[in-house]
C-alpha cells in the first residue's frame, strides 16, 4: 500500500474519508474518541496545505442517532483549533462550489454520506466506481485518504469507489490498525487467548471457528451474548427470560453452529460459570450449577459473575497475544460493568500484546480509564472479520489503487 508522506498535498484536494460514526444520547455526540484518532492525519494534512473535504456516515436511515453531520465539522473546529466548514450536501452542486472553493489548509465536512442512497447498499468496487458518488466528486478530487478503518469491511462508494480513479491512501491511524492486528493475527507466540463478547454473534463465531481451525488462537472466553449462545450449545439451561431475548434478536438459531464449534473444539472455548442479574434491585450472582437457576426464568443475564472473573483473569494474566472484542455484560448500567471492567483491567495489567475493539468496549476503557491496553482499534466489525480470516474490501481497495498507481513519478513533483 501507499504511504501518507510519499505524496505532495500541497494546494491538492483531498477526499479524506473518515468513520467519525459516533455514540449518541438526546440528539448529542457524548464520545469523541473517533474524532481524536484520525487528529494525526488531518493535522499532516494541514501542515502539507492540502485542500481536505472530510466525508462520513452517522448511524443508517431510521435511527434515533442517524445525525446530520454539522455537530461533527463543531467537535473537528473545537480539537483542531481550526474553522471547519460545513455543508448540507455531498455531491451536488452546493457541496462542488463549497470544493472548488476551499483554499489551502481549509477543511470542508460533507453531509452525511448516508443521506446518499448509493452509500446505504454495498456493491462491488466496479459497481461503485461507476456510481453518482464517485463521478460527481472524482474530477474535483486529487488523492483519497481513508481512516475509515471501522468501516473497511463494507463495500460503498466512498470506501472503495475511487481506487482505480485517484491514488488510494491509508491515513496514519488506517496504517497503525493494520499493523497492530496483522502482528496479532501472524504472531507465532503462546499463548494466544480471544476474548469475544457483546452482541455480534454470527461475526464471533466466524473468529472462533477461524482461529482454531488455523492456529491463530489457543484459547477463547466468552462473555455478553457471545457466551449465552456457548453456553445453550454445551447444554446448559439459561431459563425462558433469556431464551425470550436470543429468539427475539434473532439469535437462538446459532446455538446448532455454536455445537459445531464446540464438537470440533470443546477444550478450547471457555464459557462463563456463573451470573449476574438484577434481582429485587440488587446484583446477585448465581451459578450455572446452583440450585437457584430458576432466576434465569424471570431476569436476563446481565453481566458474568465473580468466579468467572476470576477465572478469565487469571488466563488472562499468562497469555502472549490478546484479542478482545464487546464487553461482557450490560456495561452501561455501572451494577453489570464489573465483568467488562475486571476483564478489561486483566488485559491490560497482562504483559500480552493486546488489542481490544468494539465500540462499546472503547467506550468502557476510556470511561473507566483502563490501562496497558497495547492497541485500542476503533472498529469492532471491521476488526472481526478481520480475525475471521475475511478480506476487508477497503483493504483491498487500497492493494488496487496500489497497483494502479504505483508507477506514477509526479506524486511529490
Amino acid at each position: 500500500m501507499f504511504r501518507l508522506p510519499e505524496f505532495n498535498y500541497h494546494n491538492k484536494v483531498v477526499f479524506l474519508r473518515a468513520d467519525l460514526n459516533s455514540p449518541v444520547k438526546d440528539g448529542k455526540i457524548i464520545s469523541d474518541a473517533r474524532f481524536r484518532a484520525v487528529l494525526p492525519t488531518i493535522r499532516y494534512l494541514l501542515e502539507h496545505k492540502a485542500k481536505i473535504v472530510i466525508g462520513t456516515h452517522q448511524s443508517k436511515p431510521y435511527e434515533d442517532d442517524y445525525l446530520t453531520t454539522e455537530e461533527h465539522a463543531e467537535i473537528l473546529s473545537s480539537l483542531l483549533g481550526v474553522d471547519v466548514g460545513y455543508v448540507e450536501d455531498i455531491f451536488g452542486k452546493c457541496a462542488r462550489n463549497a470544493i472548488n472553493s476551499l483554499k489551502p489548509s481549509g477543511i470542508l465536512m460533507l453531509e452525511n454520506l448516508r443521506f446518499a442512497a448509493e452509500e446505504t447498499k454495498q456493491r462491488p468496487l466496479e459497481e461503485c466506481e461507476k456510481t453518482y458518488f464517485v463521478k460527481k466528486l472524482s474530477p474535483l478530487v486529487d488523492y483519497v485518504v481513508t481512516e475509515a478503518f471501522a468501516a473497511a469491511h463494507r463495500s460503498q462508494p466512498s470506501l472503495v469507489g475511487f481506487a482505480k480513479i485517484k491514488p488510494m491512501i491509508p491515513g496514519f491511524l488506517m496504517e497503525k490498525e493494520i499493523k497492530a492486528l496483522t502482528k496479532a493475527y501472524e504472531s507465532e507466540e503462546v499463548p494466544k487467548v480471544y476474548v469475544l463478547g457483546g452482541a455480534k454473534v454470527e461475526d464471533s463465531l466466524n473468529v472462533a471457528e477461524n482461529a482454531l481451525k488455523n492456529g491463530k488462537a489457543d484459547l477463547i472466553l466468552t462473555g455478553g451474548l457471545v457466551g449465552h449462545i456457548f453456553t445453550l450449545a454445551k447444554g446448559f439451561d439459561l431459563g425462558d427470560a433469556n431464551i425470550s431475548l436470543l429468539e427475539r434478536k434473532g439469535l437462538i438459531n446459532l446455538v446448532d453452529r455454536a455445537e459445531k464449534i464446540l464438537n470440533e473444539f470443546y477444550p478450547y472455548i471457555r464459557t462463563p460459570v456463573d451470573f449476574a442479574v438484577e434481582y429485587k434491585g440488587e446484583r446477585v450472582e448465581i451459578d450455572l450449577l446452583s440450585d437457584k437457576k430458576w432466576v434465569f426464568d424471570e431476569r436476563p443475564i446481565m453481566d458474568i459473575g465473580s468466579r468467572t472473573i476470576e477465572k478469565y483473569s487469571e488466563i488472562l494474566r499468562e497469555a502472549a497475544i490478546i484479542v478482545a472484542n464487546g464487553p461482557m455484560g450490560v456495561f452501561e448500567i455501572e451494577e453489570f460493568a464489573k465483568g467488562t471492567i475486571e476483564v478489561f483491567k486483566a488485559i491490560g495489567k497482562s504483559n500480552a500484546f493486546s488489542i481490544v475493539g468494539g465500540g462499546h468496549s472503547i467506550a468502557s476503557i476510556y470511561q473507566y480509564n483502563i490501562k496497558g491496553i497495547s492497541h485500542i482499534s476503533t472498529g469492532g466489525g471491521a476488526m472481526l472479520t478481520f480475525f475471521a480470516g475475511k478480506t476487508l474490501p477497503v483493504l483491498e481497495a487500497l492493494r488496487i489503487s496500489y497497483e494502479k498507481f504505483k508507477n506514477k513519478k509526479d506524486f511529490n513533483q
